[in-house]
């Protein structure tokens, strides 16, 4: 009955509401302006939408008519677009709509009235012109908070920087701020008799460009030094600070470091710091009551600025292609039932809690009222919130009816404020936004007014949940799904790696013996694998096969492959999906020795421990797809029946760079299609690579199919290419030695039945191409990553970033400072982005070809360790030509070859120039440039905006041509094929001139 009430209460207040606003519209919807005559079409044309939006995003880069021309055609004139607004058509009747000069006029005014739509929302881009406005918006009634555009800092400086905006602007403020007369009337100089008069907003992850959830502990203390000195300053002027929530990925950093900001000895008498939480994750209210819980618990009052959120589309999106849990509620009525209980929550703790209810939508603000008259909660302990620029009449009747409302107000550079346009325009137009339902679609006010639970009954009555699309079923196996990535926002899992890595230290100096046959064989050989962060420590001591040895690996497999070959496909099947469970269950362990035999850092090993179990899932159901035997042909008379059956004994010599993922892939493959195995690993890796021997066997596959044969390759790689026994070779490594194989592979020898099969990938001279128009936020962090990830020590690295003339002085500076912001060290910390190579011989390759760097270009950063463990330096370059070696030898090491093109069609010319063929990357917002890269960017794996690296199993099959390799793709829908022969048997099914008939059959009428 009371709920019954307070909902009326509730739609009475929204009715008032409305009715004091009536007629009144937000001005990004006024159809008498540019602005509102282009949302309008956006509103009415998805396609037109999404074209003007990304053309909104690239506008600041395009800085020449030319440029700025094209972009308008490229966006506008095509069918992507749909059909485009006369506003955009202006000048077409008399030159054609992008010809001459009328093209260049109305490019002009296009820049300009999207300029100006950016200004909008902008409190001002220089620090004087957002003082002044600040000072009209209060002359006006309103209070404010401001915040700093710009979110992606990739380097300390950049950090930096966004520190000292802020200290500039809260200078400014404080020299006009005794001007200022207190709302309210109170005498203590606070707004309402409860908040500050100067107020900032701040979003953390931009005051420290290294922020990562893997290193949780670093990311707060390094966010921290910065905004120290900010929160100091605003304490100073007797202000208050608020901290922004953005993705989900700093959402536990952000709570930690409002804790202990809030906590410290300096500022623990001072109540005005605030934190936002984001109604539409499913775990905010977890999130809420554990900050009740702690503030209680330590006596400290404090703030919470509760928002509907902003990255829906992107948070929703990671989700799904990391396969992680989707973190945000799926439909807009459940955002919206969220916010009022936790508003709810708040206000029941409003002794503790000053409440800042951010939100456009009248029934939210109509229910935070109304909640906060029952239960009795003083004005003076809440307030409202409006975004600077939007819902002019909400935030009129707002003032009006409340008194208490602050604005949210970016300032800053025009080139950060169009990915905040962005988000604005998208929160406008949205079909679900309250603002465009009801200043722009005119929907009922009772509608609009209903409670969200009601909307949402309504909603699943009109349309029910879809039933989930039954996936294809083969022989009982469900479609594949990848392993999902590594999520270090989980404190579990952050707290695992430490135990994992003690745990292969505690067992370091062990003997690994080799298996053959499902028999442990120790010898007197031995090779020592080692830690390379510290050389000093022999993490295992590895047994080596000689001739004998392999010969009796060889013996094995050959004994054991007639009964292996005349499993079902599904029997073989189901002992690679109990290794994948096994691999699962043991994903941290694995990918500890990876830490530490190689210098993986976490993520990057736990996504390769991943891949693995994706090879082992993937290609399990491929070999049941591919193992049903096909009818070929209809004629009647007669049954043709095509299958596969394997070759016989597979040798898989592995790199020490993908240890497991690239092992158990070509293993596995060749297990699942029939073969047995003799596995080398590299010496460098053999640790991890003894890691399949216990996955196998847990698994129950039977001996002699996988035999572990690690050994040198002066004694025995020769010997096993050539053995005549050996039917396929699968290889993964350097082009040198895999050309070695081949040519090997390709004599016969006495005794030897197959014509030798080789699948080998042997590296790339990989390319990033960044174009004048790119997004220079993710094409610096992207680039970095690609080529200092791992040290550079995969095969997909980048080595050459190939960059548009125009752009290329903004791109060097700031790749330069993200990479002298990268931290070096051991792969253990998970703070280091870049650890040491692999072993001395790699640290020595990369010394080399730094000496050379200096020789043929300029060195742009020389970055080094002092320290015992195989550090190499990191290299970035400039000035260097497609004949320069740099340019064409693959290096495998952290040294990067910066290239100057002309234009894209030369940078297109440049990234094809070296015999390599693997991977490539462009970074462009260019429709045309991207359509030519597909078509003359010729490379394995092209990728379009995104880094170069980690291609996922079945979604991004891998694999290169020219000298990168010869073979189909790995994790792809015909890799299996090459370990298998096909066979056709035919049956003749006339007897006396009787023939049964099949319904397949074709038979003429």
């Amino acid at each position: 009955m009371m709920q019954h009430s307070l909902d009326d209460a509730i739609r009475q207040r929204g009715k008032a509401f409305f009715a004091s606003i009536r007629g009144e519209s937000p001005s990004i919807f006024n159809k008498g302006f540019w602005t509102g005559k282009v949302m309008d079409w956006a509103m009415q044309n998805e396609a037109f939408k999404v074209q003007l939006f990304r053309f909104v995003d690239v506008l600041p880069y395009l800085t020449t008519s030319d440029n700025l021309s094209r972009h308008i055609e490229e966006y506008f004139s095509g069918g992507d677009a749909g059909e485009i607004p006369s506003v955009l058509k202006w000048g077409a009747e008399k030159s054609g709509m992008f010809g001459g000069v009328a093209a260049k006029l109305m490019g002009k005014a296009i820049r300009s009235n999207i300029e100006g739509m950016a200004r909008q929302f902008i409190v001002g881009e220089k620090t004087k012109e957002a003082v002044k406005n600040i000072a009209k918006i209060r002359k006006d009634g309103f209070a404010f908070t401001v915040d700093l555009l710009g979110e992606a800092t990739v380097s300390e400086e950049e950090s930096d920087a966004y520190r000292d905006g802020y200290l500039e602007v809260l200078d400014a403020i404080a020299a006009e701020q005794g001007s200022w007369k207190a709302f309210g009337g109170a005498g203590d100089g606070l707004d309402w008799g409860s908040a500050p008069r100067v107020n900032a907003s701040i979003k953390p992850s931009a005051l420290f460009s290294q922020a990562k959830p893997m290193d949780f502990e670093g990311s707060v203390e390094g966010i921290l030094a910065r905004m120290r000195p900010i929160y100091r300053k605003i304490v100073a002027l007797g202000g208050a600070l608020c901290i922004d929530m953005e993705q989900l990925k700093y959402k536990d950093i952000t709570i930690e470091l409002f804790k202990r900001l809030r906590s410290e000895p300096e500022f623990r008498d001072y109540p005005y710091l605030s934190i936002v939480l984001q109604a539409y994750l499913r775990d905010t209210g977890h999130d809420l009551n554990q900050l009740i819980e702690w503030g209680r618990a330590q006596g400290l009052p404090f703030g919470i600025r509760l928002v509907k959120g902003a990255y829906w589309d992107y948070e929703t999106v990671v989700a799904k292609q990391m396969g992680w849990p989707v973190p945000v509620w799926t439909k807009k009525p459940e955002s919206d039932i969220a916010y009022e209980k936790l508003s709810r929550t708040i206000l029941e703790n409003s002794d503790l809690i000053y409440f800042q209810c951010a939100s456009h939508n009248i029934r939210t603000i109509a229910c935070v009222m109304e909640t906060a008259s029952e239960l009795g909660v003083a004005d003076n302990r809440y307030e409202f919130q409006a975004l600077y620029g939007m819902a002019e009449p909400v935030r009129k009747g707002l003032l009006k009816v409340a008194g208490r409302v602050r604005l949210y107000c970016p300032y800053g550079e025009l080139l950060p404020g169009m990915a905040y346009l962005v988000r604005r325009l998208l929160e406008n137009t949205a079909n679900e936004s309250f603002l465009r339902l009801s200043f722009a679609d005119g929907e009922a006010e009772d509608v609009l007014l209903e409670n969200p639970e009601k909307t949402l009954e309504r909603e699943i009555a009109q349309k029910p949940a879809r039933e989930p699309a039954t996936p294809a079923v083969i022989d009982g196996l469900t479609a594949f799904r990848g392993e999902p990535l590594a999520d270090f926002t989980i404190a579990d899992m952050r707290a695992a790696f430490p135990a994992a890595i003690a745990a292969v230290h505690a067992k370091a100096g062990r003997v690994i013996p080799l298996s053959i046959g499902g028999k442990t064989i120790e010898t007197a050989d031995r090779i020592p694998t080692v830690n390379p962060a510290n050389p000093d420590e022999v993490l295992a001591n590895v047994c080596q096969a000689g001739i004998s040895e392999v010969d009796a690996a060889i013996a094995a497999a050959k004994a054991a492959f007639g009964p292996w070959r005349d499993k079902t496909p599904r029997e073989r099947a189901e002992v690679l999906l109990k290794a994948a469970a096994i691999a699962r269950r043991e994903i941290v362990a694995l990918s500890a020795v990876q830490v530490l035999e190689v210098g993986k850092q976490w993520d990057q090993a736990y996504n390769d421990v991943g891949e693995a179990i994706d090879f082992l899932e993937y290609y399990a159901r491929e070999a049941v797809r591919i193992g049903t035997p096909r009818r070929m042909g209809r004629e009647p008379g007669e049954k043709n029946h095509l299958f596969y059956e394997g070759k016989g004994v597979a040798a898989v010599i592995a790199p020490w760079n993908f240890p497991l993922a690239i092992s158990l892939g070509m293993a596995s493959a060749a297990i699942v299609t029939g073969n047995t195995v003799v596995f080398k690993p590299s010496s460098l890796a053999s640790l991890i690579g003894h890691g399949l021997v216990d996955i196998f066997k847990e698994a129950g596959l039977p001996d002699g199919v996988f035999n572990f044969c690690p050994g040198r390759g002066s004694v025995m790689g020769d010997y096993l290419v050539e053995h005549p026994a050996i039917s396929t070779i699968a290889f993964t490594g350097s082009m040198d030695v895999g050309l070695r194989i081949i040519e090997k592979a390709a004599k016969v020898h006495p005794g030897q039945d197959y014509c030798k099969r080789v699948i080998a990938e042997m590296g790339g001279k990989n390319a990033i191409i960044v174009d004048d128009d790119a997004d220079l936020d993710e094409a610096v962090l992207g680039v970095a990553y690609s080529a200092f990830g791992f040290q550079g020590q995969k095969c997909s690295a980048c080595s050459r970033v190939i960059v548009v003339d125009s752009i290329y002085e903004r791109f060097t500076a700031r790749l330069k400072e993200a990479c002298e912001s990268m931290k070096i060290g051991p792969a253990e910390d998970p703070a280091n982005a870049m650890g040491p190579v692999v072993d001395a011989s790699q640290q020595a390759k990369v010394r080399e070809y730094a000496a050379l760097a200096r020789q043929e270009g300029k060195i742009l950063v020389e970055r080094g360790l002092d320290a015992k463990g195989y550090f190499a330096p990191m290299v970035v370059v400039e000035g260097i030509r497609p004949e320069h070696r740099l340019a064409q030898e693959e290096i495998f090491g952290p040294v990067l070859s910066v290239m100057r093109a002309k234009s894209f069609d030369e940078a297109i010319e440049w990234a094809m120039s070296t015999r390599y063929a693997l991977t490539g990357a462009v970074y462009s917002r260019s429709p045309r440039h991207l359509e030519k890269a597909r078509k003359e960017f010729r490379v394995g794996n092209l990728y379009l905006n995104r880094n170069s690296v980690g291609a996922m199993v079945a979604r991004q099959p891998f694999g290169g041509s020219k000298m990168s390799g010869v073979g189909s793709k790995a994790g792809g829908p015909d890799y299996l094929l090459q370990f298998v022969d096909p066979r056709v048997v035919t049956e003749n099914t006339i007897r006396r001139g009787f023939t049964p008939i099949d319904e397949d059959d074709e038979w003429v009428d």
